[in-house]
């Protein structure tokens, strides 16, 4: 667990948590679900003692769920925002990339943000080097603000996640444009359809995990809008600034909604077009072997004709008889073939 303490103008990370809140600021509590659940009675208690009321036991349930979809649910004192995170989990060199979506889960109290990450998320750990920047050097220079409540702190980790899937995105698309190429490739013969049929599902995940992302930030500004006014000209613009944020998210999670339905119909039509390929290739194959047939067809009936058993036939009993019949076969399937050459019938690339 990482505990930090963050005021209008200074971070300090604390080696364990505080037993009062400090006189400004809020405090942040971050952990990974086994802390969550190993010490779920310490921080319970701890809640309970820096403001006065505890996690509703459902919620718990939500926040030690690795499977729930991102949803936003409140109550009187707290907000609770579970948001699914995009994250590539198969090696760089993989036919195609696995997406771990893994939860990420938020308790939004009026000066506690308690979030609640999986083992191996570094946006935990991004977060707490990135406010220790924020109040050195270059970014205070810059006009860089650190998070004025635990809302705001969560809308930026949310964002970070999202934009996290502009990674994921490249892959996708590269990936899906080699299976483009292999697919159309007339040289290559596809038998790994397991590999389509594993990118299109993935492609399903994701767009159904977005679909759950763009509820759940709607749903938080849908609630944001009946907070209480406040009389408070700053307290106002930190409210304004919030909401602002919440649509800078909002956009991005349609960002990435929009990408990943132009991947799926980009899949969907190299299927199509793979197909429309190869049934090109299969009439190329068949009108070439009709012409032959037809081309033929003359040559067995002159020989049918000179197989029958009579006696009478032309040319039968004469030494030069084979070779005019030799050479009207020859003439006749020359002819048809430059008759059909002509037409373009032979050929794989007919005008």
């Amino acid at each position: 667990m990482r505990v930090a303490s963050i005021s209008a103008d200074s971070v300090a990370e604390l080696p364990a948590p505080p037993d009062a809140l400090p006189p400004s600021g809020f405090v942040w509590l971050a952990c990974s679900r086994a802390e969550f659940e190993a010490q779920a009675a310490e921080l319970q208690a701890l809640l309970q003692r820096w403001t006065g009321g505890q996690l509703v036991d459902l919620h718990v349930s939500d926040l030690l769920n690795r499977q729930l979809p991102s949803h936003f649910d409140y109550t009187s004192w707290y907000d609770v925002l579970v948001f699914r995170r995009l994250v590539a989990a198969g090696p760089e060199g993989s036919p195609m990339t696995t997406i771990d979506t893994s939860p990420v889960g938020f308790a939004v109290f009026d000066r506690v943000l308690l979030t609640i990450h999986p083992d191996d998320c570094t946006v935990r750990d991004h977060f707490f080097a990135r406010l220790q920047q924020m109040t050195q050097g270059a970014d205070v220079r810059n006009g860089s603000r650190l998070p004025a409540s635990p809302a705001d702190l969560m809308l930026r980790m949310v964002n970070h996640i999202v934009d996290s899937y502009l990674d994921l995105r490249r892959r996708l698309t590269r990936q899906l444009g080699e299976m483009q190429s292999s697919l159309l490739d007339p040289k290559n013969r596809v038998h790994d359809w397991q590999v389509l049929l594993d990118a299109r599902n993935v492609l399903h995940v994701l767009e159904d995990t977005c679909e759950d992302q763009r509820s759940a930030v709607q749903e938080w500004i849908d609630a944001a809008d009946e907070w209480p006014p406040v009389g408070d000209a700053q307290a106002m613009r930190e409210r304004e600034l919030l909401r602002v944020r919440a649509r800078d998210v909002l956009e991005h999670i349609e960002r990435v909604l929009t990408h990943v339905r132009r991947l799926e119909s980009s899949a969907e039509t190299a299927v199509q077009m793979h197909f429309s390929a190869v049934g090109q290739r299969t009439n190329d194959i068949m009108r070439t072997l009709t012409v032959l047939t037809a081309i033929f067809l003359p040559l067995n009936l002159i020989t049918g004709v000179f197989g029958m058993n009579f006696d009478a036939l032309p040319l039968i009993h004469r030494e030069t008889g084979f070779w005019i019949a030799f050479s009207a076969m020859v003439g006749v399937g020359l002819a048809l073939g430059a008759f059909f050459w002509r037409k373009r019938y032979l050929g794989t690339h007919p005008r």
